[in-house]
């Protein structure tokens, strides 16, 4: 047993340096500072020592600082640093904010850092640091260190490994511990430090609309989704937040790693719009594909039933993708010929194989045409150039209107998590026309698609949503207008044709009740497939899918759409 600076200290020589277990705080060593003078060895004060760090320099450096820093003299311990002010400062706060009372340290057999460790802060761009070659021979010291964290009336224990590098001060000549944040724990880097405290907002138990628990376990695919919902309505349920040992940004903003919890937060119970069954029947349409999105919407109130994405625990396509929705944009270009009185579902329509238009030439899949054919007809069969045929009758906001005022496509919407709500930018001559069509600059997802065949079922739009806008009195994205009658009842007619004897009629086979359908083949530059979209509604529900690079629509997302429009 030996007392330092009127501390206990245990010392073990088992390792070369021994076990220092020290209590106290910064306080009880006021009197004293602690300084490592240059010309405390008795050379002369101007002869500066270089070349890399002696074996016993490391170890008496290493000492000192571990030793110090174990006393809880953080004054002590810096000045045997090269960046006295920040490692006084961190250590510091290591004691204030991260609330270590204790700590003890176990020095393990200094050694030579590896060569992947010069990918670290090059300290050759710091004023006060040690020169390329002494950092580049300067030795590794590994330590263990086990403190005791109190935060309250609770302690608990945490014990982590990290290591420190003994350097060549450049200006002093003086064997030093070459200063990182670390140090203080590996994961820390700079301008981050570590807090003890509240974790934020309380952990949730989403539930669907009938009360059962959706995890995360169980559904991957919520994954993103549920880590969003605690961050925007944890602190609006009955939940309280644990107690975690934290890392946290220069803003005291934390930075999503937990180095210990103390107490487990209790989850505060969130209902969400999504309904289990529904849920399960799109996780499972789209688990034998390796990328592909679907999404459930209920046209008459905009509830989202059901999010699904493969991979499940990749970018929440479903949500926030943005593709070009191909010829599934033509249910939104026919709503505006429609309401134009540019075409009806009994009246002869134009089915070109080509139409030239800004310069581009267009044509239909296979080239084919409908000669002396109904508006109706080339709908179900998605003939291009009828819809591209009327781009010399629209303004070049024609359509960017239709998608915004009746279908809310590009408003702001309220969901309750991360959305991409669509985009149909105003578009000239040849890039105006493939817009028509789905092409060009128009972007979509599984969200968007799903509610257009929504606003279809329910003659208006209503904004999708996944947690109730009572719970934060958030306003819903509101369409300026809705579609008139007639054009509600023809579209609904164009759609059922589509599903009964169209490009929708195979995965459609066999449906009841009231439904209509549109597939969509979006061609993609230096793709050699094209993406596959399908919307469509049955009753109350809705659903859109696509499926990415893999061929026709009514083929590839056409049956992932049906196999949840069976559950729902």
């Amino acid at each position: 047993m030996a007392v330092l600076g009127g501390v206990a200290a245990v010392v073990v020589g088992a390792t070369g340096f021994g076990v220092y277990a020290l209590v106290g705080g910064e306080e009880e060593n006021s009197g004293d500072k602690g300084s490592v003078s240059a010309a405390a060895d008795g050379k002369n004060s101007d002869e500066v020592e270089t070349g890399p760090p002696s074996a016993e320099e490391v170890k008496e450096a290493s000492k000192s600082f571990l030793e110090a820093w174990s006393s809880g003299d953080a004054r002590k311990a810096a000045a045997v640093t090269d960046d006295k002010s920040a490692a006084l400062k961190a250590l510091t706060a290591l004691r204030k904010d991260a609330k270590v009372s204790k700590v003890a340290v176990t020095p393990g057999t200094p050694r030579t850092p590896a060569a992947t460790k010069a990918d670290k802060t090059d300290k050759t761009a710091k004023s006060d640091k040690g020169d390329t070659e002494a950092e580049a021979t300067a030795s590794e010291v590994p330590f263990k260190v086990t403190a005791q964290l109190a935060y309250g009336e609770r302690r608990d224990a945490w014990s982590y490994d990290s290591a420190l590098q003994v350097v060549r001060d450049k200006k002093t000549g003086d064997a030093v511990v070459g200063w990182e944040p670390s140090v203080l724990h590996p994961k820390l880097e700079d301008g981050q430090t570590v807090k003890t405290g509240e974790a934020g907002t309380p952990p949730i138990k989403a539930v669907d609309q009938n009360g059962t628990e959706l995890s995360k376990s169980d559904h991957p695919s919520l994954s993103g989704i549920l880590d969003d919902l605690r961050k925007r309505y944890g602190a609006k349920t009955d939940g309280t937040p644990g107690i975690e040992t934290r890392i946290v940004d220069a803003k005291g903003k934390d930075t999503g790693t937990t180095l210990r919890t103390l107490t487990k937060g209790t989850p505060g119970t969130l209902k969400t719009t999504l309904d289990l069954d529904v849920q399960k029947a799109a996780e499972a349409a789209i688990a034998d594909k390796p990328k592909a999105s679907v999404v459930a919407v209920k046209p008459s109130t905009g509830e989202i039933l059901a999010v699904a994405n493969s991979p499940a625990k990749g970018f929440n396509t479903a949500l926030q993708g943005s593709y070009a929705p191909g010829s599934t944009m033509k249910v939104i270009t026919g709503a505006m010929l429609l309401d134009k009185g540019l075409a009806a579902p009994g009246k002869a329509h134009p089915c070109p194989k080509y139409f030239e238009y800004g310069g581009w030439k267009f044509q239909n899949d296979d080239k084919f045409d409908i000669k002396g054919g109904t508006f109706a007809q080339s709908f179900a069969r998605s003939c291009n150039t009828a819809f591209i045929s009327q781009a010399p009758e629209l303004d070049d906001d024609s359509l960017t209107k239709e998608a915004r005022d009746v279908f809310g496509i590009g408003l702001n919407w309220q969901v309750g998590t991360s959305t991409f709500d669509g985009q149909v930018p105003v578009q000239s001559d040849a890039q105006m026309a493939a817009s028509l069509i789905g092409q060009g600059s128009v972007r979509m997802n599984p969200l968007t698609m799903a509610s257009v065949s929504a606003t279809v079922r329910s003659g208006e739009f209503k904004q999708p949503y996944i947690v109730s806008p009572s719970l934060d009195d958030r306003t819903l994205a509101k369409a300026p207008r809705s579609m008139k009658p007639q054009v509600v009842s023809d579209l609904r007619a164009l759609m059922k044709t589509t599903a009964t004897g169209g490009t929708a009629a195979k995965p459609m086979a066999g449906l009841s009740g009231d439904f209509g359908a549109k597939t969509g083949s979006a061609e993609v530059g230096g793709q050699k497939k094209p993406n596959a979209w399908f919307t469509a509604y049955r009753d109350d529900i809705a659903v859109s899918a696509v499926v990415p690079a893999s061929g026709h629509g009514g083929d590839y997302a056409g049956p992932v759409v049906r196999k949840v429009l069976d559950v729902g």
